[in-house]
């Protein structure tokens, strides 16, 4: 079915509008409208397999949906250290506000299979700490099972720093991740739990020239995540919980 550009243009206008006057709320009225209206407009019929589309380093421009968040009155999203990495680096209650969400999707080499990183720009806000710019990249990969739907497996994870400046404070922060704070008996039998049915190798040592700390799951679980739309502007997915993100090409 061909597409009109105009109507596609439009809608993609009054989205990118709705998103704006809400702070990027995807559950928002006018922001569920808009989306279901471009979802029809959708010009790529089987955007899973659709690799020349897919492929980009995607930047959020809807708001996060890690748990937990706080809007802050710049508009910008505030998060623990622990809600946007599975608790797995400390300081775990370390506050963070996210400067930009990235996706880069590229082909793997290996058949249909792609990455699905997810990198997050942070800066801390904690008013005792200096102001330190990190990233978080949780890893992951994903391939077609439909002409709409990707598999989704996540893999491990980075704490990186973003700026070599602040070395040393960064590893003041950062450096004792073996560390973790007292636990109780139900925490720790999770954990194990965790560990064994995700294959879970949680973060050892800081790299002391990086400042890099990484954890891995071998066994992680798969999702589903389905492409409500995709052009060479736009992508609009949903998740296994009903989340939306509208993400748009850099």
């Amino acid at each position: 079915m061909a597409v009109d550009p105009e109507k596609c243009a439009t809608a993609k206008t009054v989205l990118r509008q709705a998103l704006a006057a809400c702070g990027g709320n995807t559950k928002d009225e006018a922001v569920i409208a808009a989306i279901s209206n471009i979802q029809s407009l959708n010009p790529t019929t089987a955007p899973a397999y659709s690799d020349r589309l897919l492929d980009s380093n995607w930047l959020l421009i809807s708001a996060p949906n890690f748990p937990k968040g706080e809007q802050l009155p710049n508009g910008k999203y505030a998060y623990t250290l622990g809600r946007l990495t599975f608790n797995m680096f400390q300081p775990t209650a370390l506050k963070l506000v996210i400067n930009r969400v990235l996706q880069p999707v590229l082909l793997l080499g290996n058949g249909e299979q792609r990455s699905h990183d997810i990198i997050v720009e942070f800066t801390t806000i904690d008013e005792s700490l200096p102001q330190l710019r990190g990233i978080v990249r949780n890893q992951g990969v994903c391939h077609p099972i439909s002409e709409r739907v990707l598999q989704v497996e996540f893999t491990g994870g980075i704490l990186a720093l973003q700026d070599p400046n602040q070395m040393d404070g960064w590893q003041a922060v950062f450096s004792q991740q073996r560390h973790s704070p007292p636990r109780s008996l139900l925490e720790k039998l999770m954990s194990g739990l965790f560990r064994l049915m995700f294959g879970l190798v949680p973060p050892q040592a800081m790299n002391p020239k990086t400042g890099e700390v990484s954890f891995a799951m071998h066994r992680s679980p798969k999702g589903r995540l389905e492409i409500l739309y995709l052009d060479d502007e736009l992508r609009i997915t949903r998740g296994q919980r009903e989340t939306i993100l509208v993400c748009q090409r850099q």
